[in-house]
């Protein structure tokens, strides 16, 4: 049996903050929980918080665990492994990491037994048809958006093969004593994908979520799972219409706010993201790791590598945030600035822009054929960044979607995208030594402590293959996220 059966959380959430502490379902009669509409909101906001702010370990704080992963496993981020966090990803040794293999499953696998209550439940409730119509879409998209998760990590490229065993399916409540399930084929997740999508858009058609909540669903958010969806699937004509509709009501952020730490749900770009407050801050924790400017940042672990500030042009606002790291121990390595804790120590996390959804309008245009919309969509945004415009002369689309995806990495660095476009995509890491003509270390010049000038050594990555000594490749099981050895153990039939 899997993780997933275990208490029900109510959490009151008033702007996902919570004021009422964890109940097992067990304590309260579920007549009680399940009968009026008013209460299984109460789980739903609890599901939220559940998915969000629960920690496993410090390095394992909710969804952010998840999309820190992906990024230590990417092209782009160097992480200094001597520091607490994500040396196990970036090295691909996550297989033996059961903890974080346990808090992936388990937080994806609870939000899709609670949402499966609410889901089957809901209709036979109190309250309102217009009040179920909101709770029900919304629950429909978060489960539709851990199913997506697994799918992206747990098994190769939908496009390699569709009928490539992935995960198991549970669309009922489950308990302790439910046998645990085979796993499904990548078909018949993204098919239960598109069915929870589909119905949560037409749920939500009339639903406009209060001022400032981005935490909850609503008809954009709706749109932007289902870019992805039929990003990963190769449906492009729809992806490229589901992006529009995404990002329609969102503007760019301005330079200013770009250099502003990441940080806040209130930034005009962001569709889709959780808020943190001091009293509600276990998601935080992820700019521990990803902060590596601010002197409260404990592990400042997520450095650049120096290859990827060479993608940027000097006036695109993006390579301003890049700085060589003068401090005691650290020299030599590249920050990038991205990412800042605010003064109260919090920051929220983003979880969809508008920015990606333009990126896949481009890309799914151009695997299209339609390569005049593609870069039209690619300069949209490179002009906000004040980057240098792509020209389509000369270009294939070959040439013009690789253009796209490099744009991808630059845009949505420490996001969350770096594994899943790898796999996405069917192509390798592709991680280099940061040498100069001789084949010797690049050196720069840096201050120490008393303002004199040395000269270092730059810090690149440090891991260059796989375990096994073998060169990176496209779809290498060292990608795949394992199940872990709990589910194993409990579901038996997992693998039948």
């Amino acid at each position: 049996m899997t993780p997933l059966f275990a208490a029900v959380l109510l959490l009151v959430a008033s702007g996902c903050k919570k004021e009422l502490t964890t109940t097992p379902t067990t304590a309260v009669s579920e007549s009680l929980i399940y009968g009026d509409v008013n209460n299984i909101e109460k789980v739903l906001n609890g599901t939220w918080a559940y998915m969000n702010d629960t920690y496993f370990t410090y390095a394992n704080p909710g969804y952010s665990t998840i999309l820190r992963t992906s990024d230590a496993m990417g092209d782009d981020v160097a992480i200094i492994t001597n520091k607490y966090g994500y040396r196990d990803a970036y090295e691909f040794t996550l297989a033996n990491n059961q903890t974080r293999l346990d808090a992936i499953w388990t937080i994806l696998y609870k939000v899709i037994n609670n949402c499966n209550n609410i889901i089957t439940r809901i209709d036979a409730a109190e309250g309102s048809a217009e009040k179920k119509a909101q709770i029900k879409g919304q629950a429909l998209a978060l489960r539709a958006n851990s199913y997506l998760t697994l799918a992206t990590y747990y098994q190769f490229s939908y496009l390699k093969d569709p009928n490539a065993k992935a995960v198991p399916i549970y669309t009922q409540p489950t308990n302790s004593q439910t046998q645990g399930k085979p796993k499904s084929t990548l078909e018949e997740v993204y098919t239960l994908i598109n069915a929870d999508l589909a119905e949560a858009e037409t749920l939500l058609q009339n639903y406009t979520r209060p001022g400032g909540a981005k935490y909850k669903i609503n008809l954009d958010v709706v749109h932007g799972l289902q870019a992805r969806t039929f990003l990963n699937t190769g449906k492009w004509a729809s992806a490229a219409k589901s992006a529009a509709e995404a990002r329609k009501n969102y503007s760019y952020m301005s330079a200013a706010n770009y250099a502003a730490g990441f940080n806040d749900l209130t930034n005009g770009e962001w569709i889709w993201g959780h808020g943190q407050q001091p009293d509600q801050n276990t998601a935080s924790y992820s700019f521990h790791f990803l902060d590596v400017t601010s002197p409260n940042s404990y592990y400042y672990s997520f450095m650049a590598d120096p290859n990827f500030k060479l993608l940027f042009e000097d006036n695109d606002i993006r390579s301003k945030l890049f700085s060589w790291d003068e401090q005691a121990g650290r020299e030599g390595y590249l920050r990038y600035g991205k990412f800042k804790f605010r003064p109260d120590e919090t920051g929220d996390i983003v979880l969809m822009r508008s920015s990606e959804m333009t990126l896949i309008q481009a890309e799914a245009s151009a695997r299209n054929g339609d390569l005049n919309s593609a870069v039209q969509y690619l300069n949209e945004l490179r002009q906000v960044r004040n980057a240098a415009p792509f020209s389509s002369s000369g270009n294939t689309a070959t040439s013009i979607i690789d253009a796209i995806l490099v744009e991808r990495r630059k845009e949505l660095w420490g996001e969350g995208f770096a594994l899943s476009d790898i796999l996405r995509t069917q192509t390798a890491v592709v991680r280099k030594p940061y040498t100069d003509a001789t084949g010797q270390p690049v050196k720069i010049n840096v201050k120490d402590k008393n303002g004199n000038i040395q000269s270092v050594s730059t810090r690149p990555h440090t891991t260059l293959k796989f375990p096994d000594g073998s060169a990176f490749v496209p779809n290498s099981p060292y990608y795949l996220f394992k199940i872990p050895q709990s589910e194993l153990n409990t579901n038996p039939d997992i693998n039948k």
